[in-house]
């Protein structure tokens, strides 16, 4: 039978991502039909459910079918996340998921490194580069050269085993010295020990070791390597070597068995394993004080040998390609012509250019991939994707405005919609009117954050979304306003002479006692002048874009301090330990080992993980939750949100001051929704921005320098956060904010400009003076830009 040439064929009505019933976090059964081959924006306030929903259902559960597809063997090499709660999930495609994750910090990471621009260039130098000094590996700063000789036992068949002389070379290209990080580190003695005085005498001034009680302390004293009565500076050789260096052995110590390290790698482990933000400050100042970087003196940074340097192309070694704006290695690599490796001149070629067209083309391939913002990782991240002939892809975006000056988010709005264009899904978790404007469809959710949250509130059309009464929907034409009068600064803090990076001997002064903002293009050098050229002291307070470290054992209350006066008031009350009140001590489930659930590793199946039966996911033993305070025990209390422990805390049995001051921290950075309990892994980019926030507001600094503090706010968040910054200038201190917000640019008493451009093109200052001299001056891009903002 004949069918009518006009009706749909059957496969083209499979045009929705359907969503049905999904309870991730805190989602409460959202429900969604997401229109394939178009832009989706999710929106919403910080912590509402967004990533929740795109992340953790919708991309999770894409890539968990995928590594399906592959046999049972290859499953077990693969990590094997569980399914979403979710009923169903219909519609899916392929995801590929761009978020803000920070590249790996590791000192051998590089742009170049993380984006296969590297590996082609080592090919490059490989095949044209004179002298020839061998293959790819030995211009690569990660492979080392080894050589080794011997003999090797050789079997053939049923004739007898003969050993065979044989020798083995490859050649590398990391610097000895260095081996391959470019910088050396060094752990200053000084800093650790006064050697005019003996153990006994109280030699260490690292913090914490001062007590001769203190067991460490008592390990070195008693161990037998060292006579712990002589002055550290009358050691001999031996004693030193054991003192500094000594392997781990075991000790017995006031007839306990103890372990024995030398004081080198003691302080390795103790310290500077650990991230630096979650330890306390003076602990932190001791280890910035203790350890120092210096550059490579044999490779001068490039992390090569001499070699690798010595091997070059038009007068350029490998070494100075790197080094190379990417815009410029770009023009560099056009100028070659040499048929023989055209293909890999070609995808070179592309691959950099592509740095250029997402606005990156002002970053070198040897700069630390840890280095970069959050931003800038997540758009390095998205350059092998913009080539790509792939079609009908899931791409999955999270908030890929952050770091951008409002002049370079027109350029990322074209990209993402090139990728729809293509005939891809897009979805993108977003705060920026200026982004959420360009969305074919828009999911809002909320109403509110963590508990309160997790519905959705609006879908539909932008137009609609600006009609709607959600919290988005009221807050999406904000604009603030030039203020009309600024505070007078108190003082300044002087910069002269500034060449971090790309500055171009910067001299400028930093006015105290006020709101200042540094603004200006990605890459114009703000945070070279900020973090770069203001001296790190007692009375300055640095709160940078790193991520917070934590395992599924750390949450609010552990990481802020918070958890030790409560512990304190708990084990006063009923007169026993504080430790008992940890479920990562004394007081843990000894069933699940205080986790609160038991997980089952089921080989290359995903793990299952069951909540304990025997403390019912509280964590605790039994026994511990009998005692209580205020008529709760601890576990109720790690429940609570930080508004109602605020007022727990604040009055009647369970006042504790202590505590108090900690939550009231938490409240005035927007974070009253939040459980004290609540895992750290669990939350968004923006609750944990704040929550850094609010532990460095406890330290006693002068001055405070925020980097990018609105990244992951709402529109609606973000007049909280200039309420915060109001409270913190008026208290008396001087605040210094990078910043692309209009809204925090327009609330400023001074505002300095970095430009003209990114790279080379920027380290200058092109604007000092306040927000209103600026909009009425219109004479640098980010005037430009702030006026038509303000309207004006």
């Amino acid at each position: 039978m004949a069918t009518s040439t006009d009706a749909p064929h059957v496969a083209d009505s499979h045009g929705l991502i359907r969503v049905h019933g999904a309870r991730v976090n805190n989602l409460r059964d959202v429900s969604v039909e997401i229109p394939k081959r178009r832009l989706t924006v999710f929106t919403g306030v910080s912590g509402s459910g967004k990533s929740s929903l795109v992340f953790s259902t919708i991309a999770a559960e894409s890539q968990r079918m995928i590594n399906e597809t592959y046999s049972t063997f290859v499953q077990g090499f693969m990590p094997t996340p569980a399914r979403p709660e979710v009923d169903v999930l219909d519609g899916l495609t392929t995801a590929i998921t761009v978020d803000q994750q920070r590249m790996g910090a590791d000192p051998r990471s590089t742009v170049g490194t993380a984006t296969d621009a590297n590996a082609m260039l080592r090919i490059l130098f490989s095949r044209l580069g004179t002298p020839h000094i061998g293959p790819p590996g030995a211009y690569s700063f990660n492979t080392a050269s080894v050589r080794a000789s011997g003999g090797i036992t050789v079997e053939r068949g049923t004739a007898k085993t003969r050993t065979v002389k044989a020798t083995f070379n490859r050649t590398g290209g990391m610097c000895t010295r260095c081996e391959g990080r470019g910088s050396v580190s060094d752990i200053d003695l000084t800093q650790l020990y006064d050697d005019t005085k003996s153990l006994a005498e109280g030699a260490f001034t690292i913090p914490g070791w001062k007590s001769d009680s203190q067991w460490t302390v008592q390990v070195y004293a008693q161990s037998g390597f060292v006579d712990p009565d002589k002055p550290i500076r009358r050691y001999t050789g031996k004693e030193l070597q054991a003192f500094l260096y000594g392997e781990p052995v075991k000790v017995k110590v006031n007839g306990v068995n103890l372990t024995y390290e030398g004081l080198i790698p003691k302080i390795q482990k103790s310290f500077l394993s650990k991230d630096k933000e979650a330890l306390q400050p003076h602990v932190r100042a001791f280890v910035e004080r203790a350890v120092t970087f210096t550059t490579c003196p044999e490779c001068d940074g490039t992390r090569l040998t001499e070699g690798a340097r010595s091997s070059k192309i038009k007068r350029i070694s490998i070494a100075d390609a790197c080094a190379m704006e990417i815009r410029h290695l770009a023009e560099w690599v056009r100028g070659l012509d040499e048929p023989s490796v055209a293909p890999l001149l070609a995808a070179l070629q592309q691959t950099l250019d592509s740095f250029s067209e997402i606005g990156l083309g002002y970053l070198s391939l040897d700069r630390p991939a840890g280095t970069l913002s959050g931003g800038e990782a997540q758009r390095v991240k998205m350059i092998r994707h913009l080539g790509s002939s792939l079609t009908d892809i899931t791409y999955v975006f999270d908030e890929p405005t952050i770091g951008l000056h409002p002049h370079d988010i027109q350029r990322m709005n074209s990209l993402l919609l090139r990728l729809r264009d293509k005939g891809n899904t897009v979805l993108v978790v977003e705060h920026k009117p200026e982004t959420i404007v360009i969305a074919d469809h828009i999911v809002d959710l909320g109403p509110g954050a963590g508990s309160a949250g997790g519905t959705v509130c609006f879908e539909g059309t932008v137009e609609g979304l600006r009609a709607g009464d959600t919290v988005t929907g009221r807050h999406f034409d904000d604009r603030a306003t030039v203020k009309e009068s600024v505070r007078k600064p108190t003082g300044a803090l002087e910069i002269r002479g500034a060449s971090a990076h790309n500055l171009q001997d910067v001299d400028v002064d930093i006015p105290l006692g006020v709101l200042t903002v540094v603004t200006g293009v990605a890459g114009s050098g703000k945070s070279s002048l900020v973090h770069g050229s203001i001296p790190p002291g007692e009375n300055v307070v640095s709160v940078d874009q790193s991520p917070i470290k934590g395992s599924r054992r750390s949450n609010p209350a552990t990481y802020t301090g918070l958890l030790d006066p409560i512990r304190k008031a708990f084990a006063k009350v009923n007169g026993v330990k504080p430790a008992l009140f940890s479920a990562n001590s004394e007081g843990a489930c000894p069933t699940c080992n205080g986790a609160g659930v038991i997980y089952t590793d089921l080989g290359m199946m995903a793990g299952v993980a069951t909540t304990c039966e025997d403390c019912e996911g509280k964590r605790f033993d039994t026994s511990v939750l009998e005692y209580h305070l205020g008529g709760r025990d601890i576990s109720e209390v790690l429940a609570m949100s930080v508004a109602e422990a605020e007022e727990f805390f604040g009055a009647g049995e369970a006042s504790t001051p202590a505590a108090h001051r900690i939550l009231g921290r938490l409240a005035d950075v927007g974070l009253g929704y939040l459980s004290l309990g609540q895992p750290l892994t669990t939350l968004s980019g923006g609750e944990r921005q704040r929550l850094k926030l609010a532990t460095h507001m406890a330290e006693k600094g002068g001055v405070y320098v925020l980097d990018e503090p609105t990244a992951g706010l709402h529109l609606a968040d973000v007049q909280q956060l200039l309420g915060l910054l109001d409270g913190l200038v008026d208290s008396g201190k001087s605040v210094v904010v990078v910043e692309h917000h209009q809204a925090v640019m327009a609330h400023a008493d001074w505002i300095i400009d970095l430009g003209p451009g990114a790279g080379h093109d920027g380290g200058q200052i092109v604007f000092e003076g306040t927000p209103a001299d600026l909009v009425a001056d219109r004479s640098t891009l980010t005037g430009e830009h702030l006026a038509a903002y303000v309207g004006a």
